[in-house]
């Protein structure tokens, strides 16, 4: 047993660790929570004030402390540094009001965290591997520190939301989303581990930054990178054969072609490309049920075709083509538009995930267009006037009213959803996507919104956010020993979630939300969960168990934020 094992299912935990060494493991530490049985028990006297709290007045006490600092980035940093001492009480405050946190510790406050990551980093947590580090990856994982690890979140810094590269200060990303798995799908934070992939960075800011705290080289590319990326991969492979490796925020060509190269080996995934394309087929089938255009009517256009609008428009297709289209039928409903234009055949830097859906060479000939080689956003929206618009561009405020109306003038309940983050690069603020389109459209953002008003209504804004996905997808991994991720998977996870939309059956004197309140995440995942492994036991990916088996096996999976009692094992080190 490692010195972090928490024994889930246990009553009270083995702990091989005592005196200091218990106090600096935050997933172990209880600070003065240790009661007068476990001082003595683990050497703690004379290291703790004689006070005993219990979790409840150390939660109490941090709120208090949180609330009176001056702004959630401070707020941030302060969460931060009680998750680098005590896990436990950094969870138990989360859980108190997730939906409140959530914005402080990941979107939109992360982006500032990973631009400043080395002004406030003070701790280690999670690997660091930087390119100088090859040739021994496998021996820095090897550590029994890590023997538990279930689930990985790999970064390289290279596009980091819509602030590009930042190196090794995107470990804040890897570090940020390992706390949603835990926060929103019941991770134990004994088996996550944070990875920064250290390959240099081409950002001159960081570069010329006497704080940076990363590799001070041109970031690695080509084959040097790819063979880093390999001996990587083959060490977490080795390490631990049923791990889930979580891809991260590389950059749009390195995800597809790493992802490609990687998922049938081994069970990896990338949320920017895979999670978004999930959680966007989940809100667009509960839109759907919201009286949006059936599926078999729908329109598409992606405005941004990198990896996440690449992502998006696979599996929607998939999901078009299990319901009875043709694969040619569904590819050319999308419209994808680059920073060439419109995607189409023949067009110079096209992706291989651009290449399915590019249209026709004479798609526009009919179109009244400024420059037939560059058939703009505006242009498309003229003349294709789609049902669905999604933005994954990060160009803030990309659309505008004429983008809009054309589509608002034919479409009963128009679909818009603005994902780019952070807020400053979202396509169009809710407020003005309502207006314009007289309070009809169905609209989620990639970021959090307070609800709008319109015509005296206040309007939800859905924040289509992939943790209404990964954290239920890692849940599954742990507990129905998942070997693979599959598409037909990704689209049981949006099936599931969409299941659970409120919004069927209202209407705009009664709007809902598309998707389940924030608060309901642990809920989301255990419904995502379910859904993965029974569509991984039927594509052959995860051993055959009843029903009754899983839903028992996946409570009993779930960590919460408590103190459990602790024993003193055979081996505790002082």
């Amino acid at each position: 047993m490692s010195d972090t094992d928490q024994s889930i299912g246990t009553t009270s935990l083995q702990i091989a660790v005592a005196g200091r060494e218990l106090l600096d493991c935050p997933v172990l530490n209880k600070g003065n929570a240790f009661d007068a049985r476990e001082r003595d028990l683990f050497g703690l006297h004379g290291l703790l004030p004689a006070r005993v709290a219990t979790l409840e007045e150390q939660v109490d006490l941090a709120r208090a402390r949180l609330a009176a600092l001056p702004d959630n980035f401070a707020r941030h940093i302060a969460l931060r540094e009680i998750q680098d001492r005590n896990e436990t009480l950094f969870y138990a405050i989360i859980d108190q009001a997730l939906e409140a946190w959530l914005p402080i510790i990941y979107t939109p406050a992360i982006g500032r965290a990973c631009r400043e990551f080395s002004h406030i980093w003070t701790r280690p947590r999670g690997l660091f591997l930087s390119y100088a580090d090859r040739g021994r990856i496998a021996e820095i994982l090897s550590h029994p520190r890590w023997d538990n690890v279930r689930v990985i979140v790999a970064s390289d810094g290279g596009s980091i939301l819509g602030i590009g590269d930042q190196g090794a200060n995107g470990m804040g990303i890897p570090i940020g989303k390992l706390s949603l798995y835990t926060a929103c799908g019941g991770l134990d934070p004994a088996r996550a581990l944070p990875i920064l992939l250290d390959v240099g960075t081409d950002n001159t800011a960081l570069l010329e930054d006497p704080e940076y705290i990363g590799w001070r080289h041109a970031r690695v590319r080509g084959a040097d990178y790819d063979a880093f990326i390999a001996e990587f991969v083959a060490a977490v492979d080795a390490r631990w054969p049923n791990v889930a490796l979580h891809w991260e925020d590389l950059s749009g060509t390195d995800a597809l072609r790493i992802l490609g190269r990687y998922r049938t080996r081994m069970c990896t995934y990338n949320d920017d490309i895979q999670g978004t394309a999930a959680v966007t087929t989940g809100a667009l089938l509960a839109a759907i049920r919201a009286g949006a255009a059936p599926l078999a009517a729908q329109r598409i256009v992606i405005f941004g075709a990198g990896g996440a609008g690449c992502g998006i428009a696979d599996l929607l297709a998939q999901m078009m083509v299990a319901e009875g289209m043709t694969a040619e039928d569904a590819r050319r409903r999308f419209f994808m538009i680059d920073i060439d234009g419109l995607v189409r055949e023949g067009m110079a830097g096209m992706t291989d995930g651009q290449r399915p859906f590019a249209q026709p060479a004479d798609v526009a000939s009919g179109w009244k267009v400024a420059d037939p080689a560059h058939v703009t956003l505006a242009e498309v929206m003229a003349n294709v006037r789609p049902t669905t618009l999604i933005g994954t561009s990060g160009q803030g405020g990309a659309f505008t009213h004429d983008i809009v109306a054309p589509m608002a003038a034919q479409s009963a309940r128009p679909v818009i959803f603005a994902l780019s983050n952070p807020t400053a690069n979202i396509e169009a603020m809710p407020q003005d996507l309502l207006e314009w389109t007289q309070g009809r459209a169905l609209i989620g953002t990639g970021g959090p919104f307070a609800p709008v008003s319109y015509a005296g209504t206040s309007r939800p804004v859905d924040q289509i956010n992939n943790s209404y996905v990964f954290p239920g997808v890692g849940l599954a991994v742990v507990v129905g020993g998942i070997t693979r991720m599959t598409d037909g998977m990704l689209l049981a996870a949006a099936h599931a979630l969409a299941g659970l939309s409120p919004a069927a059956g209202h209407d705009d004197a009664h709007p809902a939300p598309l998707l389940p309140p924030v608060s309901d995440l642990r809920l989301v995942a255990m419904a995502v969960a379910r859904a993965v492994i029974a569509q991984g036991q039927a594509e052959g990916v995860a051993p055959q168990a009843a029903p009754d088996a899983v839903e028992a096996a996946l409570k009993a999976a779930v960590w919460t934020a408590r103190y459990r009692p602790y024993e003193k094992a055979e081996t505790t080190r002082k």
